[in-house]
């Protein structure tokens, strides 16, 4: 009964987005260019409102592409200039000139920039590692296409001036950084800066229909070491200098390009691999079982935006290791899926707002479709035999479904699954969407019957700075019954030099989505937020200051007793060589409604506790030789003390060669115990090329008296066919048993080859 209200106003707010849709204004001018096409021979056209259109021009012959920009179409092509600075000084044009030229031809679209720099001696080139987010922390140019001007979606491209290579997928204004196709890029320097060269071929992006086009386009350069951020069109501020890039609304549109006819847009990529494994914790301890095995995916273009993924015994040696938390509270950790093939296409299954799994903890909000629920169980890989997937577009619809099968693993109870998930969702507005998801999974996680799932959603964009979101969900389990529902409101303004957020949450205390995640049931959750961020008139040092207040309430769900309270206070000083210091106070209560062991013999007891914590933080920006973040907190922690420090960071000895350590120390002082939870994590990272990487990994962890480490080569040989080298372990300090303390080894050797037709 307590969801009937929440429903009903979801109800009318989506029969009043579609009802609005039918008339909308803006709908046609998001449709369309805003700024009238150039003229040849002109390349954009602009308005006073900082609006662009540009325009693609076609090629006689294929680009030589070499990064040199020497090619003859240079000089008689006028270039594409004029960029507008974001930050520091919204709206006002770049301080340095970038000119950019978009060709194309039967196969590929082209991209070329000019990066001029005043001092091109001091650019931070740090970062060569594919699809890493250290990129956007160093000199680069950036590409995204609407290639459906809806203005939600789209597609990203970058490279630095070390020829790095990273990709995206934009959904709903929101980056996607595990997307990945194929495409080529070459970079040069000049005396005065440097160059670049992508050749992106139609048969890795999905439109419309083959023929002429009109895509929503933007460009961004970043000066690193000036922290200057600059677009084609105006950006705001507002947007943060991370996601500003994926938000289509205000970007350019591109005409004059004209897709090739129709073509198979079939791929196949078949793999082989051969492992060795030892593990002596098993039930029956096993060493150097040498096993070897063999599949393929395969990808056909129903249409040239509907894409079908079809996967047969599907192998994942090549995956990363987790990594290592350390865990103070209650709840169980979230660990982000890192499979290739969930990662794709993962952006369309996100819900309500919230991801599907491949970023940082949703903290209490619930994801409807985890990935990381099929083919793992109790933290053991468990087989999947195969399964398909559809995903794309089509008209105003944008759709998601996929089915896995899994096989039995009888040493961790495992039996045969299916995996099934649906998400929907319609296009409204100018901006925004309402949708459905369902999932089911035919063997519950404790080997029980089906588990099924069904949602529904809206996602707002009402103005630039302001954003709805809200879902309705509700679970199906044998034996199960009330309290299976959640339902969730937020609303947001996110401006420049204020911001406020609302959220209401409710999850029942039967609500089980065992296709999705979800860290705790039956409570209620109320949140506000408000900031203020002004930017100082003379900004010499510092850019802006932000200050910022919250309240987080939270019940059980039939709102009769407290479960957390949180009061809290945060100062951040962002200066203009992007170093960051901040100050954090949090005065809260949380109940304990079980006892739960918080380390080795140590049990922290039912009941209420209060806590006061101050934490700093400073952030050392990646232009320097050594950066990250270092932090210090002291505070109370279930009636005792708890001090913390910590780094994170990056050592760069050279752009091919850097060390990331990251060190996690905690001295806990409880009533009932005395403890210490201490991490040590280093990464070594070397690569050569930007299409080869070797990367290694050990984790310390010092409480627990355990090591962990990996080493993984990865070498794209060729474009989208890989080699992968992968050597993991684990070992115990304490074992007298075994010399080295050996827990777990394998050795992985795959090979993938992808076929284009």
């Amino acid at each position: 009964m307590q969801c009937r209200p929440f429903s009903s106003v979801l109800l009318v707010v989506c029969l009043m987005a579609l009802s609005g849709a039918l008339h909308d204004p803006l709908l046609a001018q998001a449709r369309g260019p805003v700024v009238p096409p150039p003229s040849a021979p002109a390349t954009v056209a602009r308005n006073d409102a900082g609006q662009a259109t540009i325009r693609a021009v076609r090629l006689e012959r294929p680009l030589q592409l070499d990064g040199r920009l020497d090619d003859e179409v240079y000089a008689s092509t006028p270039p594409i200039d004029g960029f507008i600075q974001q930050e520091p000084s919204e709206g006002k044009p770049a301080s340095e000139k970038t000119l950019v030229w978009v060709f194309y031809d039967d196969r590929n679209i082209y991209v070329s920039a000019r990066c001029y720099d005043s001092h091109p001696e001091r650019d931070v080139v740090t970062e060569m590692r594919r699809d890493h987010n250290n990129v956007t922390q160093n000199e680069s140019f950036t590409v995204v296409f609407d290639t459906f001007l809806d203005r939600r979606n789209g597609l990203f491209f970058q490279t630095t001036p070390l020829g790095t290579y990273r990709d995206q997928a934009i959904v709903d204004d929101v980056l996607n950084s595990n997307w990945n196709t194929v495409w080529d890029v070459r970079t040069s320097t000049f005396d005065g800066g440097w160059t670049a060269e992508f050749a992106i071929p139609f048969k890795s992006l999905r439109y419309p229909a083959p023929g002429p086009q009109v895509w929503g386009v933007n460009f961004r350069r970043v000066v690193k070491w000036k922290n200057e951020y600059s677009y084609l069109t105006a950006m705001p501020a507002s947007y943060g200098t991370g996601a500003a890039i994926g938000r289509m609304g205000p970007a350019g549109t591109m005409v004059g390009l004209e897709t090739p006819s129709v073509s198979k847009n079939l791929e196949l990529k078949p793999y082989a691999v051969a492992t060795s494994t030892t593990d002596r914790t098993a039930t029956v301890p096993f060493s150097n079982d040498l096993k070897g095995n063999g599949g393929f995916d395969f990808k056909y273009g129903l249409t040239r935006s509907l894409i079908a993924d079809v996967t047969v015994r599907t192998d994942f040696a090549q995956v990363e290791e987790d990594l290592q938390q350390v865990n103070l509270t209650r709840f169980s950790l979230f660990f982000p899926e890192k499979r290739d093939f969930f990662l794709e296409g993962q952006g369309i299954f996100a819900f309500g707002g919230i991801g599907s799994g491949n970023g940082g903890s949703p903290g209490d909000v619930p994801v409807m479709f985890f990935s990381r629920q099929v083919g793992l169980l109790k933290g053991q890989e468990v087989p999947v035999l195969g399964g398909g997937r559809v995903t794309g577009r089509t008209g105003r619809y944008s759709i998601g479904a996929l089915n896995i099968e899994t096989g039995d693993k009888a040493s961790i109870g495992a039996r045969a699954t299916n995996f099934s998930t649906v998400r929907v969702k319609r296009d409204v507005l100018r901006r925004s969407n309402i949708g459905f998801v369902g999932t089911r999974r035919s063997v519950g996680i404790n080997g029980g019957g089906a588990n099924t799932l069904v949602g529904v959603d809206g996602n707002f964009f009402l103005l630039t700075n302001v954003t709805a979101n809200a879902f309705y969900a509700r679970t199906d389990t044998p034996g199960l019954d009330g309290g299976t529902a959640t339902y969730r409101g937020t609303l947001e303004y996110a401006g420049d030099r204020y911001g406020v957020q609302a959220e209401h949450l409710l999850i029942g205390e039967h609500f089980d989505p065992q296709v999705g995640y979800v860290r705790r049931t039956d409570f209620r959750r109320s949140a506000a937020e408000a900031r203020f961020t002004p930017r100082p008139k003379r900004r010499n040092r510092v850019r802006k200051y932000t200050f910022l207040g919250s309240i987080d309430y939270v019940t059980d769900a039939s709102a009769t007793q407290v479960q957390n309270k949180e009061l809290r206070g945060y100062f951040q000083t962002e200066f203009q060589n992007s170093d960051q210091t901040t100050a954090e106070y949090i005065h809260g209560y949380e109940l304990i409604p079980k006892a739960f062991a918080i380390s080795p013999g140590v049990i922290v007891p039912v009941g209420g506790y209060d806590s006061d914590n101050v934490r700093v933080t400073y952030s050392l920006g990646q232009q320097r030789p050594v950066s990250g973040r270092l932090a210090f907190g002291h505070g109370a922690l279930y009636g005792g003390h708890r001090t913390e420090t910590s780094y994170s960071g990056r050592v760069a000895l050279r752009p091919q060669l850097a060390v990331e350590p990251s060190l996690s120390l905690n001295w806990v002082d409880l009533p009932f115990g005395t403890f210490s939870a201490q991490l040590v994590t280093t990464r070594l990272i070397f690569t050569p090329s930007p299409r080869m990487i070797l990367s290694s990994l050990m984790q310390y962890n010092i409480s627990g008296h355990s090591v962990t480490s990996s080493a993984r080569l990865r070498w794209e040989y060729r474009p989208g066919s890989e080699l992968f080298l992968v050597y993991s372990d684990g070992r115990n300090l304490l074992d007298t048993q075994t010399p080295t303390g050996l827990l777990n080894r394998s050795v992985a050797v795959k090979v993938t080859r992808l076929l284009r037709y």
